[in-house]
């Protein structure tokens, strides 16, 4: 046992100096715990057996579908809308929605749903995201204990007083003191934590698309020769293909896109369609509106020849933002290198990139662009190309020693209109709320069916679905798991356990209640929640029957008292996944959470009593 304490000991001390990374302590940890004979090989790899594991990697997957398909940033542009420039006030709007969101979701697929949201919100409005992410976190702890199922302490205080022959809480009993310790929580930071919270400056400020698409309006000088044509009733161009108009052969002008609206003469269905890449054979139709790429003298050709009637454009960065850009396409600039095989070659740019399915918008040297169409590349040359995602993803692979600029990935994230992935992303969502609710599968498997289901209709491609978890935050939860179980295997917890419980007991039940608080809260700063509420509830429920007295305020404590691990990162997954994202130190969540856990014991202590009398 003696060894049991030391080994704790060092991890948290390892932890609090922060020299190293938190998932290489932890499983220096659970090494240590196995080489000096405490667990053995199969405990000591439990936790990354865990199901509890296997679910936290699954909603990141699913956090990641509801960010790439819009929902996250759609998020985010209302949390802007309601905060203003406050910065407070979107910490009082996270919080809140963390917390209510946690209480129907895991307290991990809210932070991780919440995550990218809240850290575009807060730089949009010219905050550091470590004022606003540990209050996400703290909040939806605290918004788990909103349900029955907001969070597995919940569950596993209520079945241990059923089985115990007592009735078991109801569904929305735990929001009688969740409800206030969520408002009280929220008030909190608004008006003490917020000055607690440490300025960090973190390198994830995420891709401004507007900002971008400005600039490269302004580098390209794009919107001198981008034209939009409709194609009216009288033109001799409908029924012929693009190839028959020759555009492009003819008069050099490139098809960027085509919006297709008009009524098929046979079934008199109105066809409303985007073509993102028209292929030479598409047909031309009555009402379609083609966009092109050229300059003014062949476009008033083409005008006069085919009856085309100039449509007026929207100011440029609407225009590229609405029309050019979306979920499923997007746009990127790319330089050549020095070294790159393309440079002194004579090649057509438009053709150059087609067979990677990505259309040249415009080329620019020496910050000046280039009109013509077939060049001889420079280094230093740039492009402004439009494809795909996933063929930009591609283009990253050329080894042909070109530079893609910025942060496509992150472009992708802050298209914020919506596409049908985006509905099959929240749906993946919903369904894995429902098959919890209604406990139709364990919590892993609902999680993995529906991030199977984000992957399988291509919300998240696969090769974005593994980059998406976060592995540090995976790998230090599996191996803080076994943490607990030697805790409860050498007897450790339970000496502690009973020399509190004989201490106060004898001084009457509030005492007692706090004692529970205190020596589950401190449990919570270091184990699993789960394991926490599993070893302390049958002590709890002892302890109230030698005083012959109710044991639901001590379950109730019990529960309220294991989410409250506001002390350490490694206390909950919430925290952890917050720590690198807000660049957070160990000692902040202490600075921070301390004075939010003794009003959360006061508070606690003052009303569970009322609520649930002895």
């Amino acid at each position: 046992m003696t060894t049991m304490f030391i080994i704790l000991a060092i991890t948290i001390v390892l932890f609090i100096w922060g020299k190293y990374s938190p998932d290489l302590i932890a499983v220096f940890s659970m090494l240590a715990l196995f080489s000096l004979g405490i667990l053995t090989s199969k405990e000591t790899l439990s936790g990354f057996s865990n199901p509890t594991v296997v679910m936290i990697a699954a909603l990141f997957v699913i956090g990641e579908g509801l960010s790439r398909t819009g929902w996250t940033a759609l998020a985010g542009q209302k949390f802007i809308e309601l905060a203003g420039s406050s910065v407070k006030k979107l910490l009082v709007i996270v919080t809140f929605g963390a917390g209510a969101l946690s209480g129907f979701v895991s307290n991990t697929g809210t932070v991780a749903t919440l995550l990218p949201v809240t850290i575009s919100s807060a730089w949009n409005i010219g905050a550091f995201p470590s004022k606003i992410l540990m209050p996400v976190a703290f909040g939806s702890n605290t918004g788990g204990l909103l349900t029955l199922t907001g969070t597995p302490p919940n569950i596993i205080v209520s079945n241990t007083l059923a089985e115990s022959g007592f009735e078991g809480f109801s569904f929305f009993e735990f929001g009688l003191i969740g409800l206030p310790l969520l408002i009280i929580a929220i008030l909190y930071f608004r008006y003490v934590g917020y000055k607690l919270l440490p300025s960090n400056k973190t390198n994830n400020r995420p891709v401004n698309i507007d900002s971008t698409l400005h600039k490269w309006i302004e580098a390209y000088q794009v919107q001198d020769d981008y034209y939009r044509l409709r194609v009216r009733g009288a033109s001799n161009l409908i029924g012929k293909t693009l190839r028959e108009a020759g555009f492009e052969s003819t008069y050099n002008l490139s098809v960027i896109r085509m919006h297709s609206h008009h009524e098929e003469s046979i079934t008199h269905r109105v066809v409303d369609d985007f073509i993102e890449f028209p292929e030479l054979s598409t047909v031309i139709s009555k009402n379609d509106v083609i966009t092109f790429k050229g300059d003014t003298e062949n476009i008033n050709k083409v005008m006069i020849k085919y009856r085309l009637a100039l449509l007026p454009l929207e100011a440029a960065p609407d225009e590229l933002r609405h029309n050019l850009i979306n979920q499923e396409v997007g746009m990127v600039e790319v330089i050549v290198t020095p070294k790159s095989v393309l440079v002194g070659r004579r090649i057509k740019t438009g053709d150059y990139f087609k067979r990677f399915g990505i259309q040249v918008l415009a080329v620019s040297r020496d910050n000046t662009p280039l009109q013509e169409r077939d060049i001889k590349i420079q280094a230093g040359d740039a492009f402004l190309l439009r494809g795909t995602w996933k063929s930009i993803e591609s283009l990253k692979n050329l080894h042909e020693n070109i530079v893609m600029c910025g942060s496509p990935e992150g472009l992708a994230k802050n298209v914020d209109n919506l596409t049908p992935k985006s509905y099959i992303a929240l749906g993946s969502l919903v369904l894995m709320i429902a098959l919890l609710v209604f406990k139709v599968v364990p919590g892993s498997i609902a999680a993995l069916i529906s991030a199977a289901l984000v992957i399988v209709t291509g919300c998240v491609p696969i090769s974005r679905a593994y980059k998406s978890i976060s592995w540090t935050s995976v790998i230090m939860i599996a191996a803080m798991i076994p943490m607990g179980l030697a805790l409860q295997k050498t007897g450790a917890a339970q000496l502690i356990a009973d020399n509190l419980v004989s201490t106060l007991g004898s001084i009457g039940p509030v005492t007692l209640l706090a004692g529970v608080f205190l020596l589950t809260t401190a449990f919570s700063q270091i184990i699993n929640n789960s394991a926490t509420a599993v070893l302390m509830a049958p002590i709890a429920l002892i302890a109230a029957q030698q005083l012959n007295i109710s044991p639901e305020p001590f379950m109730i404590v019990v529960a309220i008292s294991a989410s409250t691990a506001f002390l350490t990162p490694v206390g909950t997954t919430t925290n952890a996944m917050v720590m690198t994202a807000g660049g957070y130190k160990f000692m902040d969540y202490f600075k921070v959470g301390l004075p939010l856990l003794l009003i959360f014991l006061l508070v606690t202590l003052l009303l569970v009593p009322v609520i649930w009398p002895f």
